[in-house]
């Protein structure tokens, strides 16, 4: 039978040692970097944020998409000497957005910082973002470049504009004033996070604009001016799917998610379609005098296929077919497209003769033949495919 000292001892231990893990585990900040090909920079941005985070209990979170130049590979080296560095390898999935969100559920800390790890970012002033966050009671500081201390940098007169205008759509579904909303730097609390996560897009490049447009109250913002940098080694991401995926988070957005933001695009497509049906319908007829059978049936057999080319292109840009499978997905497309035409003009003969005006009658097929072609491009056509590339 254990002497009436020793619970009390190993009490007084158990608390001191629980004290200890606490005091020790209690994080200030993280920092998530997501990175793709960035095994160059990964010893510079780690220098310099040990530098800037001197004096706090920090750790960073490199969530890296599979990079094939060997980035995790560089990162775990790190990691197997500093506890401080961790690493999330996702196999089989990309993007930034959704490499962030998974980073920030990752880590235990209440104050998460969100950067790019190509160090056009300024590091230096996260301790000033982490006061301002606290002291302020804030939800989410935000680094940017267009307010006192904020600049560009070397940005091309292209490139800021097309940031400017990104940022006069974006405060459509912004709820709160903000100067950047196309910063991919801030600092957020992760109570705030969690109110609106399960309500995020998700896909794209523009989390922050993601996460304020999805809370459902007013956010209560800071923000902080820096410089934007200029890129050391590696390439930048920004392309034509990074617009697309920026209209596509709008789209999503602006409908709150009520209509699928591919179908918006599919219909989009399809308007496109019908205008150069009726251009080539012209062409065909008054120019090259062919009979109108023949013209509305070689413009339509072209509508379909520029139809299947830029929704291979746009909509269904991450899965996109390639080689053979362009073809058979061209067949499969152009076959729905027929069946969706024909139930078009049919559904609306019969609403017509059943006296419905013949606008109403029109617009009601075109809706049946669009959510049909839709509906089989999407289990046929660009099926999601299991074993990803």
């Amino acid at each position: 039978m254990p002497l009436p000292s020793q619970p009390a001892a190993t009490g007084a231990s158990a608390a001191h040692s629980g004290t200890a893990i606490a005091d020790h585990t209690a994080l200030d900040l993280a920092v998530v970097l997501p990175t793709y090909n960035e095994r160059e920079n990964v010893a510079e941005v780690i220098h310099r944020l040990s530098t800037t985070l001197e004096g706090l209990n920090w750790e960073v979170i490199f969530v890296d998409d599979d990079s094939p130049d060997g980035t995790s590979d560089v990162v775990r080296e790190f990691a197997a000497h500093d506890h401080r560095i961790r690493l999330v390898q996702r196999i089989g999935r990309r993007g930034l957005s959704s490499a962030c969100v998974e980073g920030i559920l990752a880590s235990s800390a209440n104050c998460i910082a969100v950067m790019d790890a190509d160090l056009q970012h300024d590091e230096s002033i996260l301790p000033q973002m982490l006061e301002k966050l606290r002291s302020q009671s804030l939800d989410i500081v935000v680094g940017t470049r267009n307010a006192e201390g904020g600049s560009m940098g070397d940005f091309s007169r292209m490139r800021v504009a097309i940031s400017q205008l990104g940022r006069k759509v974006s405060g459509a579904i912004a709820h709160c004033e903000i100067s950047d909303p196309m910063s991919g730097f801030f600092l957020l609390r992760r109570g705030f996070f969690l109110e609106v996560v399960r309500g995020l897009y998700g896909g794209g490049f523009k989390i922050l604009l993601d996460i304020l447009a999805t809370s459902k109250r007013p956010v209560q913002l800071g923000e902080v001016g820096y410089r934007f940098r200029n890129r050391l080694y590696g390439k930048s991401k920004l392309d034509i799917s990074t617009a697309l995926e920026y209209l596509f988070l709008i789209t999503n957005k602006l409908t709150r998610g009520t209509v699928p933001t591919r179908f918006v695009f599919f219909a989009l497509v399809g308007s496109i379609g019908l205008g150069v049906n009726l251009g080539c319908l012209a062409l065909f007829y008054n120019v090259f005098h062919m009979g109108f059978w023949n013209s509305q049936a070689l413009s339509t057999i072209i509508a379909m296929a520029g139809n299947f080319f830029l929704n291979n292109l746009i909509t269904y840009r991450d899965r996109s077919l390639r080689g053979l499978q362009l073809f058979a997905g061209l067949a499969t497309f152009m076959t729905a497209c027929s069946f969706g035409a024909w139930a078009n003009v049919s559904f609306a003969d019969s609403l017509l003769h059943a006296g419905a005006s013949w606008y109403l009658a029109g617009l009601a097929g075109m809706v049946l033949s669009a959510v049909w072609n839709y509906s089989i491009s999407n289990l046929f056509t660009w099926q999601r495919r299991q074993k990803r590339r």
